[in-house]
């Protein structure tokens, strides 16, 4: 695999699992400040999102392993 994929993989892995542990903040955060939690909750979300679609660009390319 090449260095850049493998950066990619990094870049993809950290904003999925980053936005989802975001997102356990933002919720307790909905409790007691009601427009931060959303807010916190929104960016968890959106970081999470753009991961998943990245894994399916991810999925899409091609393989430079093969010839």
């Amino acid at each position: 695999m090449k260095r850049s994929n493998l950066r990619y993989d990094k870049t993809v892995w950290s904003l999925i699992f980053g936005g989802l542990l975001v997102l356990g903040p933002g919720f307790a955060l909905l409790r007691a400040a009601e427009p931060w939690g959303w807010l916190v909750v929104a960016a968890g979300g959106a970081a999470t999102l753009v991961g998943v679609v990245l894994v399916y660009v991810r999925s899409r390319m091609p393989d430079p392993s093969e010839p």
